[in-house]
């Protein structure tokens, strides 16, 4: 049984479809990567997936259960946790309070009980030493990294990782990968959608490819990357060519 599945999931935003009767399923301990061009639609699917967005058709299950109807913090709380595309810390608070508020409020403990947990998690996410800075001056890869460190901090059996590479240099996109590949050893299942293929594929086990509301690839990374229809989508190469 999947640990998260969406089952015929529909959605469309005027005349634009961005699911079209769209499945998808994550194993325990899985892995998966998300491409698509801009605009395919991925995003939304998280959306739909963590319940800030609804679907016109389909379902959302986690674990077996069908959560579609229940509100995001519910979700969060079963184990459902993701991080966003443009970094959305608390500004006005410190990097440690940014971590607990996730910590108190998306695990459902008390404040007093989790701050051990949000230090280790500061110290695991390589921000330990700005602990006491204020999150809005950080950089753009500590922001992330603080972005990883809140998702966590809400206990989750599932991360979905919204273009976390996007804007690093080549050396910060290493380090994020190793703290993903570190996440992931610990037990957590991913979904990741990324522009940054060459850091997607350090990582993932399982490839898909949405374009025009449907998944019209999946497999193993490499071989999905060089599929003739990904190189149509992606460079304008006609599949036939």
């Amino acid at each position: 049984m999947p640990l998260l599945a969406l089952e015929k999931i529909s959605k469309r935003f005027g005349a634009v479809v961005v699911a079209d009767g769209v499945n998808l399923a994550l194993g325990e301990g899985e892995a998966l990567g998300i491409i698509g061009p801009n605009g395919a639609g991925k995003t939304t699917l998280f959306g739909i997936a963590t319940g800030t967005v609804r679907p016109d058709g389909g379902r959302v299950l986690f674990d077996g259960e069908d959560i579609t109807a229940l509100p995001p913090e519910r979700r969060c709380r079963k184990g459902l946790a993701r991080s966003f595309q443009i970094p959305q810390p608390f500004a006005g608070m410190t990097v440690f309070e940014n971590v607990v508020v996730a910590a108190a409020f998306g695990a459902g403990e008390r404040e007093a009980a989790v701050y051990d947990r949000c230090a280790d998690l500061l110290a695991r996410c390589g921000l330990a030493a700005k602990a006491n800075l204020r999150a809005g001056g950080l950089t753009l890869l500590d922001r992330k990294r603080l972005e990883l460190a809140r998702a966590l901090a809400t206990k989750p059996r599932v991360l979905l990782l919204d273009e976390v590479a996007g804007g690093l240099t080549e050396h910060e996109c290493t380090a994020l990968v190793a703290l993903i590949k570190d996440v992931r050893a610990s037990g957590v299942s991913i979904v990741w959608i990324e522009h940054v293929v060459h850091a997607l594929l350090a990582v993932v086990d399982r490839l898909v490819v949405l374009h025009g509301g449907r998944f019209i690839a999946e497999g193993e990374p490499h071989t999905v990357i060089k599929s003739p229809q990904v190189a149509e989508i992606y460079m304008g190469i006609a599949a036939d060519a």
